[in-house]
């Protein structure tokens, strides 16, 4: 389990590489874990350990680092200011969130499901100076306690949950009351002509090119449905230009489980 008192004497090793959990006391300061399932109490399932999308991981690869200089990093960082504390981040992906963690965070479980954007995430967790550990599993089963953790960020990846309710639902199981669910994600368009161009590209073929990934979910709602309180919300484009795209429409923001 992510945070699981006592297994600090644990070694772990994946892909030839081994790390010692005590490497929290060297210079880096870092914790990072290899396994390619979480530690007990395990709640993934054979469907979520079987996830590979090898064409999108490399696309995805080449395509964030650009984004992140074309201003998605400012927004990685205003997602996760201000947090402190326990934090399981779903669907890390290739960790481009992990160095704006401040100081304050005293752990970060980065649960992703796709070997390859895994396996980079790895690397990055190494690299920054907060208590890592990065594990396989999916958004729907958490491997974690109930009310266990002080913050969830979700960050471009509740578009292609299998099931958006249920992976909230779990969300809002890991938080402990008062705790913060941060996003950052494209959404439905607020404008009609877009919407409905977004609903038939979901309708049809882009699930098939993202990876599961769907244009016109309206997880601004589906957040307040599953029990959150919105407290912090903007609204924008990206990327910046006057060509709008069906993943354009964004939000960010900070929800509160009460």
């Amino acid at each position: 389990m992510g945070f699981q008192e006592g297994s600090d004497r644990r070694w772990y090793r994946q892909g030839g590489i081994a790390r010692s959990p005590d490497s929290r006391v060297t210079k880096r300061r870092t914790r990072v874990v290899t396994t390619s399932e979480p530690s007990t109490p395990t709640r993934s399932t054979d469907a979520q350990s079987r996830v590979s999308h090898p064409i999108f991981a490399r696309f995805w690869l080449w395509m964030s680092p650009r984004q992140d200089r074309r201003g998605m990093a400012g927004h990685r960082r205003a997602l996760v200011a201000g947090l402190k504390g326990r934090v399981i981040e779903v669907g890390a992906g290739n960790g481009l969130n992990f160095a704006h963690y401040p100081t304050e965070v005293t752990s970060v479980l980065a649960v992703e499901p796709e070997p390859r954007l895994r396996q980079v995430a790895l690397e990055n967790a190494a690299r920054v100076r907060i208590p890592m550990e990065v594990v396989a599993g999916g958004a729907d089963r958490l491997p974690v306690e109930d009310e266990s953790v002080d913050a969830i960020v979700y960050s471009l990846v509740l578009c292609s949950v299998p099931d958006l309710a249920r992976a909230l639902r779990e969300g809002h199981r890991v938080l402990k009351p008062g705790g913060q669910l941060r996003f950052l994600e494209h959404v439905v368009s607020e404008r009609a002509t877009l919407r409905r161009t977004q609903k038939v590209l979901d309708a049809t073929v882009w699930p098939k090119l993202g990876a599961g990934c769907h244009c016109a979910r309206d997880t601004l709602a589906a957040i307040d449905s599953a029990g959150f309180t919105i407290e912090d919300l903007e609204r924008f484009q990206f990327p910046e230009m006057r060509l709008v795209l069906p993943s354009s429409p964004h939000i960010r923001g900070r929800a509160t489980r009460y």
